[in-house]
């Protein structure tokens, strides 16, 4: 998978780099088809002065386009939430095409049984 890291405002250590870049190769058991993805590490300035890093991950697969954001008081623990929240999207991508296979297979059966 070609990855793609921003740190906005701020240089990012490379424990964070190498962090997220190992659970995002962990999705890769769950879909092995991941093309890229983008990372961006912000802080945020405003009233949630505890909850500022915020962590946003952009991943592309054949025909869909995933994104999470989350926003926490570490940028590893956003980081494990917007992962997180990606390997619940692509599962759900993959149950969809599960199912539409399963379904083409049904039909496919019909008609080798009426001809």
């Amino acid at each position: 998978m070609n990855l793609q890291i921003h740190s906005v405002h701020f240089d990012a250590d490379i424990k964070l780099l190498d962090f997220i870049r190992k659970k995002l190769e962990k999705l890769e058991t769950f879909y092995d088809r991941i093309t890229d993805g983008e990372v961006f590490f912000r802080l945020e300035k405003g009233e949630h002065s505890r909850e500022n890093k915020v962590v946003e991950i952009k991943l592309n697969i054949p025909n869909h386009s995933l994104f999470a954001k989350s926003q926490d008081t570490s940028f590893e623990a956003a980081g494990d939430d917007a992962v997180e929240n990606l390997r619940r999207q692509i599962l759900k991508i993959k149950e969809k095409q599960n199912d539409k296979t399963a379904g083409e297979l049904v039909l496919k059966a019909e008609d080798e049984n009426i001809t």
